[in-house]
């Protein structure tokens, strides 16, 4: 799938990571308390940007009802009021209701029983709850569950095609095992990793990209 080989494939990922890192630092990825609360930040970033969750979160908190008992109870349209600021609330209220259903069904809202399910499984078993794609899947598996699993998100597919990486209609799965299969299966490599693509594509690899400024122009890839 990408242009060069594996050896090379390695050199240039672990370069823009080392680049990005030195540029940005630490990014401290995922924001949240418990793993519970991972995920139902997860669901709610769809199509919206984190400051809009951290409001929709507040409210639940302030509500006492940050629990998945407390939320799987909780009327849709209630639901719906209180992430309101994430943006399509009717909508994420409901995949959120169907997480929690399959959450409270399978494993008894327990954190420690999810936990115990084996990474393929668990995400398969994810991705079968409507609503849930690949990259929220999988911002679960590595953010919640501490997990190596690479999650691919817009930014980082944006930032590859524009550096001529990976060709423009690689799939997802394409470009996860790109990063699975040429860096060590390490959580906090993975986690760091996303959250630098997350920033560079905020800042500067955006739809206009502004190239400029950006660590990685000028640095051969």
């Amino acid at each position: 799938m990408a242009k060069t080989n594996s050896t090379n494939q390695t050199k240039i990922l672990t370069g823009i990571y080392k680049t990005l890192y030195s540029a940005f630092g630490p990014q401290r990825w995922w924001p949240g308390d418990t793993p519970f609360e991972i995920m139902v930040g997860a669901i709610l970033t769809q199509n919206t940007n984190w400051g809009n969750v951290e409001k929709a979160i507040k409210n639940i908190k302030t509500g006492g009802a940050l629990n998945s008992k407390s939320l799987h109870a909780m009327p849709h349209k209630k639901l719906a009021s209180l992430i309101r600021p994430a943006g399509y609330f009717n909508i994420k209220a409901g995949r959120l209701k169907n997480f929690l259903a399959f959450f409270v069904n399978h494993y008894k809202g327990s954190i420690k029983r999810m936990n115990a399910e084996e990474t393929y499984s668990l995400r398969e078993k994810l991705l079968n709850v409507n609503g849930i794609g690949p990259e929220t899947a999988d911002s679960i598996l590595l953010y919640a569950f501490q997990r190596p699993v690479f999650v691919i998100d817009a930014y980082t597919k944006r930032m590859l095609e524009r550096h001529n990486i990976v060709p423009v209609n690689a799939a997802y799965h394409e470009l996860q095992e790109l990063f699975q299969r040429t860096l060590p299966p390490d959580v906090q490599l993975f986690n760091e990793y996303h959250a630098l693509f997350v920033r560079v594509g905020k800042e500067y690899c955006k739809p206009e990209p502004r190239c400029g400024k950006c660590p990685l122009n000028g640095v051969n890839l």
